[in-house]
């Protein structure tokens, strides 16, 4: 917590407004630190620093870009232990959680340094005239990044790796309850070798009023952002404006399927991951569970042992499993989830009521008999509840399943491998796990479809979101 100040330029400032605002610790409600807030001036002084700062950068090797990124990996990695401590602080979640995050964060970042160098391009010749077909990949322009809360360190280091990896300057906008983690990444960025200017950073309270103005300047070709879809759809009406090249990581509200020749053990483990990594405060994290009417009674009664099981409390603590949520409207919002499906006939097995008390606590908590018109069913619960359905049909399971708007990410749980593949091959989804709670990696495409997101992040295609396919036709 020593920066609370803009990163502009490579220098710490103020702000032009000289205004700040108060980060609050989720677990004590105490005030961690006043941070300053940006303003439009603050933003175009960031994007004249941008500018300046890619003229250079994009000139660079591809091997040159790469080396100061691998650095920052090593750097990053050196530093675990801290950096999860600051997420904690910030963002509530568990030790264990926040270890997680901040050694996922830091593979962006080796990943990406590998990547610089692939950005391939190709030669042909047109079938028809017998012209060369000349392709190359160059940096699109300057990027906005908006980044959310859920996971301070990683959805930062996820867009700004593969943005220097293309040859990129970035502005980003961290979420306002948890701006300390990417203000503390500066520095690091700075020993690694990143030129001033290359990364600003723009915490601010007006961030309507700010992004807006930046997507509407004509040196911005980038936009960069994952949080909720109804943010999503505004941030693409000003896009459009500038006919800016849009990646969006979106909300969801993802199935998990048990079938009946799920191992109910392997389900299980995998359901819990996908439920309670970071409270189930993720797009990614299971929100309906569909389980066969045959397997429901073990699958339900299993599961109700490991969620009753975690200990609750301060994540700081080495023993906790499950930290406070994000504040207090995140907590209210799940609880009354809970509330409405037990006016609708739904049955709690474990957990279901507030915890009082300092801090935005909640339990983690198992429903079965949820009804399909209850609120969690149709919209994100964000929060450590496991929503319990049971089907016999197949067919009947995916057209449940594939019933939202969203489409970002399935899990599917079944040892007839053949089966489970055509069935994964029939979700309406970006991402499915099988067999796994897990689909986050570095190395993979990560994004949805429907109201889920445009474009991928991670893998190689993540770097192409900050490149422009150029195609030059010649004769020789």
């Amino acid at each position: 917590m020593e920066h609370t100040n803009l990163f502009i330029d490579g220098g710490w400032h103020d702000g032009a407004g000289g205004e700040r605002f108060d980060v609050i610790n989720p677990a004590t409600e105490e005030t961690l630190a006043s941070v300053a807030s940006a303003d439009i001036a603050d933003a175009d002084r960031a994007l004249d620093a941008a500018e300046a700062a890619m003229a250079e950068w994009r000139e660079r090797t591809p091997r040159a870009r790469g080396e100061i990124l691998r650095k920052a990996f090593e750097l990053f990695t050196a530093r675990l232990p801290d950096f999860a401590r600051l997420i904690t602080l910030e963002n509530g979640k568990a030790r264990a959680d926040a270890m997680g995050e901040a050694a996922y964060a830091a593979e962006f970042f080796r990943w990406f340094a590998e990547e610089a160098v692939r950005a391939n391009g190709l030669i042909t010749q047109a079938p028809a005239s017998g012209a060369r077909i000349i392709v190359q990949y160059k940096p699109a322009g300057i990027a906005v990044l908006v980044t959310p809360w859920n996971y301070p360190a990683a959805m930062g280091t996820r867009k700004i790796a593969p943005a220097l990896a293309a040859g990129c300057s970035v502005i980003i906008k961290p979420a306002s309850a948890t701006p300390l983690t990417m203000l503390a990444l500066m520095p690091l960025l700075e020993e690694a070798g990143v030129p001033p200017g290359l990364v600003n950073v723009l915490p601010s309270k007006k961030t309507g009023a700010l992004v807006d103005h930046m997507l509407h300047d004509p040196r911005v070709r980038v936009v960069s952002f994952t949080g909720s879809t109804s943010i999503g759809r505004k941030l693409l009406l000003s896009a459009a404006d500038q006919v800016l090249k849009p990646a969006m990581e979106l909300g969801g509200n993802a199935p998990l399927i048990v079938f009946e020749d799920a191992d109910i053990g392997k389900a299980v483990d995998g359901a819990m991951l996908a439920k309670m990594r970071n409270l189930g405060e993720a797009c990614t994290a299971a929100n309906r569970f569909y389980v066969h009417k045959d397997v429901a009674e073990d699958f339900t009664s299993r599961l109700a042992a490991a969620m009753g099981a975690l200990k609750v409390g301060n994540g700081l603590e080495e023993d906790v499993d499950v930290g406070p949520l994000v504040n207090a409207d995140t907590r209210d919002k799940v609880a009354a989830f809970v509330d409405d499906a037990m006016a609708k006939g739904a049955r709690i097995l474990v957990g279901g009521k507030p915890i009082e008390g300092k801090g935005f606590f909640y339990p983690p908590t198992v429903m079965t008999d949820v009804p399909e018109n209850a609120d969690c069913v149709t919209d994100e619960i964000f929060g450590p509840v496991a929503a319990i359905q049971t089907f016999t049909d197949q067919e009947d399971v995916i057209r449940r399943a594939n019933d939202t708007e969203y489409g970002l990410v399935a899990y599917v749980f079944s040892e007839d491998f053949k089966r489970a593949m055509q069935v994964c091959e029939r979700l309406d989804y970006g991402m499915v796990g099988l067999n796994r709670g897990l689909v986050s990696d570095p190395a993979a495409p990560f994004g949805g479809v429907k109201q889920s997101g445009l474009g991928r992040e991670g893998g190689h295609e993540g770097m192409l979101e900050f490149m422009e396919s150029q195609y030059i036709s010649a004769e020789w």
